[in-house]
């Protein structure tokens, strides 16, 4: 036992004088000072608590949290220590992200004084990040009702009312909080994550413009603007305002995972796994950062690794729970593990009950029925949340049940969904038909059958590609799952090596009359380098990127060998296909029946410029009608287009395991069906407009 009264302070202050010199000092701004007289307090009377506290709340204001987290535990350990203690504990492991340890130092701080005020707030706060929000609304509401004149009561309570999806409440708190404080910057922040949500993307900037003008640092906002360029598919600006973000604090784990978010969009995902994994290594215990890291492993098709994440960040606290549990489910269907994805969406409904994201996202892994209980789900969800659904939750859901209502029969419903779907997902970003349809015309003056003479033969010999293009839902899938069920070939899925390795060499098409044999030559080596290490030694790899029919002309000249398989499907079909469904990808002229009727008209006439230069051997044209009514046929003419020995295994496909990440991921797991073939003639009324665009008259 340590001899107190043999030490100076004992002798010259007392212990209690040394502390209040101490915490003088602190408030006077003089940390040397005050550090010392902790120093000497320890020293006569080690683990004592009011030291130990002081120790922590300096460490933590320097910006040593681990050590300001080590200092506060032990002074937490005493017998006495006051509920303030375990309120900054609680507070310092939220920051270092030790949920579940902020939890219980929480808990014990409100239980030791349940009129501290900052104890419910902190404790809310930690409650709100767990995913724990009915608990977390608890907290606050008792801060707000305490504080009704505090800023930040309001904008904490609005955060909890944001996350329990009741954006009506959480606007009127954020409101609340600029009304009693117009410069809180986090405030506007707030707002503007709220209102990008909503699609009010235009006043969410100028939130968040305004508080990065009050706070230059202010890191939400930087993370809310990207995030409202990403909904508007701008992602280059997304990028450039996450970088102002990572100037000005490099290792912020949420701007890495943006970052890596952004990237996994713009599909430069080897780059994007680089960023995951460093947030990762920052928080390894951050459940958002292990989803972020699952997603772009699933992107890649690294199965076994994206399940690995997904079931980490499922196990941590957190926000993202109910995401991940839908993606874990959404994983498996994409695999081929039906069963699984089946089970998984069940556990995702048992652990959130009602869940809508779960229904809508297995809305694809039915055939929906009139009495489907999902669609009872689904109504009521947008029924009773009304306007209060986030706008994305909203759009999903529309076109869940506009698939629902096509499944079952019901035209009125379906396209009354169909529509309001569509209309929503088009308000979010800007397309330009025309200047769209001038783009076609330039590629097809850019590719004049004497280009295709005096180039042909210059590029990278290989017989390894095979590129399947055409429009989205044309049957390009069904005929890369043929393919990739041959021993010898495999399915990459759809790659953006071949406009990756065209952008870096220029504009297109307006550069493409400069290029030389040696620069052709050199985009197909640069090509044939990012997709060779997907091969997996097998003799054909297939690039099913419907888009790459843009660069069709070009193909040949930079890659003699390569294959082209054009699919094609009735216009109709094709085009009421694409407006059932909300892609993951930028399908931009989808939305609208007019524009979607428009593009494809481009489209075909570009098919028809192709086929006049385009060398015999290396294009054919396939039709999905012809292979539903022949699929044997059709199925040897494609293996023998691409030169390999007949396999029956492509008679099979559905059964073949891989990953299928497109709209027709459930589709390519059944046999041949033909249920698909003119099925827009039930539904003609509700399809004027884009009959009108595609110059079909109602037959």
């Amino acid at each position: 036992m340590t001899n107190t009264q043999n030490h100076p302070i004992a002798t010259e202050l007392g212990i209690p004088e040394a502390l209040s010199r101490a915490y003088a000092h602190w408030n006077a701004g003089q940390a040397d000072q005050a550090e010392q007289y902790c120093q000497r307090v320890l020293a006569a009377w080690p683990g004592q608590a009011d030291a130990l506290h002081l120790m922590g709340v300096m460490a933590h204001a320097y910006g040593n949290l681990d050590l300001a987290i080590a200092h506060l535990r032990q002074a937490c350990l005493a017998p006495r220590a006051p509920a303030v203690y375990f309120s900054n504990l609680a507070e310092m492991c939220r920051q270092k992200g030790l949920l579940a340890e902020g939890e219980q130092a929480g808990q014990r701080a409100v239980a030791l004084d349940s009129n501290l005020t900052d104890a419910w707030n902190n404790l809310g706060i930690i409650l709100q990040e767990s995913g724990k929000l009915d608990a977390s609304l608890n907290c606050l509401e008792r801060v707000a009702a305490l504080q009704p004149a505090s800023p930040e009561a309001h904008n904490n309570l609005a955060n909890t009312y944001r996350r329990l999806d009741r954006p009506e409440r959480a606007q009127f708190h954020y409101q609340q909080a600029l009304t009693l404080n117009p410069a809180y910057a986090e405030a506007h922040s707030n707002m503007a994550s709220l209102l990008s949500a909503q699609g009010q993307f235009d006043q969410a900037i100028l939130a968040a413009r305004q508080a990065i003008e009050l706070n230059p640092q202010m890191v939400d906002a930087y993370l809310n603007l990207a995030e409202i360029e990403t909904s508007r598919l701008r992602h280059g600006e997304a990028l450039r305002w996450i970088d102002a973000l990572l100037s000005f604090a490099p290792q912020h784990v949420g701007g890495l995972a943006a970052r890596a978010q952004i990237l996994r969009k713009m599909e430069r995902t080897d780059e994007a796994l680089v960023y995951a994994r460093q947030a990762l290594a920052l928080a390894p215990d951050n459940a958002s950062a292990h989803n972020t890291l699952g997603q772009i492993l699933q992107a890649l098709g690294m199965f076994d690794e994206a399940l690995a994440a997904f079931d980490q960040a499922a196990a941590l606290p957190g926000t993202v729970a109910e995401e991940v549990l839908v993606a874990r489910a959404t994983l498996f269907l994409e695999s081929g593990r039906k069963e699984e994805a089946v089970a998984a969406f069940e556990h995702a409904l048992a652990v959130f009950p009602g869940s809508l994201r779960a229904v809508v996202a297995r809305s694809d892994i039915k055939t929906f029925k009139a009495d489907d209980p999902d669609i009872a789900v689904m109504e009521a969800g947008l029924a009773q949340q009304a306007d209060g659904l986030l706008l994305a939750d909203r759009m999903s859901t529309h076109f869940a049940l506009g698939k629902a209502y096509l499944d079952s029969g019901d035209s009125v419903r379906a396209f009354h969904h169909l529509d309001t779907g569509n209309r929503i997902k088009r308000s979010t970003f800007t397309y330009d038909a025309a200047a769209t349809g001038q783009w076609f015309n330039r590629i097809a003056a850019a590719f004049a059958p004497e280009l295709q003479a005096k180039r042909q033969g210059a590029g990278a010999p290989s017989e390894l590609p095979v590129f399947i293009i055409g429009m989205p839902r044309s049957g390009t899938t069904l005929v890369e799952q043929i393919l990739a069920s041959h021993p010898q070939v495999h399915g990459a899925g759809e790659l953006s090596a071949l406009s990756q390795a065209i952008e870096s060499a220029g504009a297109f098409p307006d550069s493409v009359g400069n290029w030389s044999a040696d620069d052709l030559s050199r985009i197909g080596r640069d090509y044939l380098a990012r997709i060779a290490p997907l091969a997996n030694g097998k003799a054909r790899l297939v690039d099913k990127m419907p888009a790459n029919f843009f660069f069709a002309g070009l193909i040949p000249l930079i890659l003699s060998g390569a294959r082209i398989i054009h699919c094609r499907r009735d216009p109709v079909d094709t085009c009421l296909s694409c407006y059932s469904k909300q892609f993951a990808g930028e399908q931009l002229f989808s939305y609208d029946q007019v524009e979607l009727g428009q593009f494809h008209r481009d489209y075909q006439t570009l098919m028809a410029h192709w086929r006049t230069v385009l060398p015999a051997a290396s294009f054919i044209e396939v039709d999905y009608e012809s292979v539903v009514d022949d699929l044997e046929g059709q199925a040897r003419r494609l293996i023998d287009f691409i030169d390999l020995p007949w396999d029956d295994a492509c008679l099979n496909f559905h059964q073949t395991r891989r990953v299928v990440r497109t709209a027709s991921v459930n589709q390519v797991r059944q046999p041949i069906y033909k249920t698909s073939k003119g099925r827009w003639q039930a539904h003609a009324d509700h399809l004027r407009p884009l009959l009108a665009a595609l110059g079909i008259e109602n037959r």
